[in-house]
């Protein structure tokens, strides 16, 4: 229960910035997979966020048929860790092994003039 509510004051915060962002927390399918699908409009950033427990595994893969800047990230107080970050990226896949119980992001951001249509695979 805490962890959800961790999770809904993280996006009630964001959501003062709404008009610029498309915020989504994950809800896992029971085979232990997530898939989204969506349009980026320039200048906008989406978030899929999502709480994971120290010793989980996520598989993560996207595509992209434009530039974007792209990182997986969790807050500590003011701080941000990013285990991923790459910038102008069209595809990615990795592993994520999780070093410590954290509501984690995966965050796209469109600095393109063209809007971008995102293809997500989170497997667990």
């Amino acid at each position: 229960m805490r962890a959800k509510n961790n999770i809904a004051l993280f996006l009630l915060a964001v959501a003062s910035s709404a008009s610029q962002a498309e915020l989504t927390e994950i809800q896992w399918e029971s085979a232990g997979r997530f898939e989204k699908t969506s349009v980026l409009p320039p200048g906008k950033f989406a978030e899929l966020c999502g709480r994971l427990s120290k010793g989980q595994k996520v598989i993560w893969s996207f595509k992209s048929n434009e530039p974007l800047n792209f990182n997986i990230h969790y807050h500590e107080g003011e701080n941000v860790t990013y285990p991923v970050k790459q910038t102008g990226s069209t595809a990615a896949e990795g592993t994520l092994d999780v070093s410590q119980s954290q509501d984690y992001c995966w965050m796209w951001s469109n600095k393109g003039l063209k809007p971008a249509n995102v293809s997500v695979l989170l497997l667990q």
